[in-house]
């Protein structure tokens, strides 16, 4: 009897001590759901000056190898006004031919062609695009088309399974999955400006898939895959895309109006440090150092001073000086801004009515207002951000 106890007694100890199986997703029923609504986009461009950095193609000529490779990094001897295709993804937004993708998928196109999951490639005209947030509205002339349903950035959490569809160097619909590897990246573009706070992953992203989507489990998108950190121009493991409730703010404005406003403090801002957070009475290097006001701006008549530490934006906490930007960037012009400042050991609190950015009302940008005055590129011969 007391053999027989012992023995039970083992074993229930033994199966309380085994890991429980955690099944891996499967993304198939989601890939069938969605994949309809991704499509395949193709520009033709015209008067390309010839190429000084196009590599020698190691394939065949006339080979289908060849001429995917000659598609994307050219030709040595492309002259001047030939055209070269450019190849990107999107999806549709509406049953009557909105479609998303990234601006720099359509930039400088004289054509756009939008090839369907059937097949059928129609001419698209461009409704609007946005070089800042890098976003493009296509319009097709088509209906009843399937669509994607828009998810919630702001509730991803890291860590969380995200798929990719699009088509890399050229293959269509290929799928990649991932996790969220880390939210609110501050990615400075070519004018220093860091208005988009990206979402990083680990999907695999390549050439050609720019604008297409990336979405949860639930099949919504939130987010728009834009660029990769890379050495070679491959997938290195960091791949970075734009959250869809910012793209579609940007939607809705190219919709109304053809072009996008955003707010604009009209200040030079820097990262803080731990010596500087000492020195401002801090007890860690959070927010955005305010190195110059711009005279006569917004923030010149709320009170504003050099040297002031910008905390929170409308109850938004800044964990650093790329926050700034993306924040204000977002309330539309007019629109008020509240912000708590660190100022002499003591925290104040400034109202101010944000104005429509220089650049947008086509009047001389301030260099780098409303931007950190340390862009985050890495070193040369380090891996740089490449589009996808």
């Amino acid at each position: 009897m007391k053999k027989h106890f012992f023995a039970l007694l083992l074993g229930l100890t033994l199966a309380g001590c085994s890991e429980p199986k955690v099944a891996l997703p499967d993304f198939s029923d989601l890939v069938d759901r969605a994949a309809p609504a991704v499509v395949n986009i193709s520009t033709t461009l015209k008067n390309t000056p010839k190429s000084e950095t196009a590599m020698a193609n190691p394939f065949p000529e006339g080979s289908s190898l060849g001429e995917l490779f000659r598609h994307f990094f050219g030709s040595p001897d492309q002259g001047e006004g030939e055209d070269e295709g450019s190849l990107g993804s999107g999806f549709i937004l509406e049953p009557d031919g909105y479609i998303l993708t990234n601006q720099h998928v359509i930039a400088d196109a004289e054509q756009i062609v939008v090839r369907l999951s059937d097949r059928r490639e129609l001419v698209a005209t461009v409704v609007g695009q946005d070089v800042t947030s890098d976003i493009a509205l296509l319009k097709v002339d088509a209906s009843g088309l399937p669509t994607l349903r828009m998810g919630n950035a702001d509730k991803l959490r890291v860590g969380e399974w995200v798929l990719a569809i699009g088509t890399p160097f050229g293959f269509d619909h290929s799928v990649t999955a991932g996790i969220v590897s880390a939210k609110g990246r501050g990615i400075p573009n070519d004018s220093n400006q860091t208005y988009v706070p990206f979402i990083q992953t680990d999907v695999a992203i390549n050439p050609g898939n720019s604008g297409g989507p990336l979405l949860n489990m639930r099949g919504e998108v939130v987010g728009i895959n834009a660029q990769i950190y890379t050495e070679s121009g491959g997938y290195m493991g960091l791949s970075f895309a734009i959250p869809v409730n910012l793209a579609m703010e940007v939607v809705d404005q190219l919709k109304r109006q053809g072009h996008v406003s955003r707010g604009f403090l009209g200040v030079q801002v820097q990262d803080m440090d731990r010596e500087l957070a000492a020195a401002f009475g801090l007890d860690r290097p959070v927010g955005a150092l305010v190195v110059r006001v711009l005279p006569d701006s917004p923030a010149e008549r709320a009170g504003l001073l050099p040297g002031d530490v910008v905390l929170e934006v409308n109850g938004v906490s800044l964990a650093d000086a790329s926050s700034l930007p993306m924040l204000v960037g977002r309330i539309p012009p007019g629109g008020e801004a509240k912000l708590t400042v660190a100022r002499e050991g003591k925290f104040v609190t400034l109202r101010l009515r944000v104005v429509e950015t220089p650049e947008a009302a086509s009047a001389p940008q301030a260099p780098e207002a409303d931007a950190p005055t340390t862009p985050t590129r890495a070193p040369r011969g380090h891996p740089q951000l490449h589009h996808a």
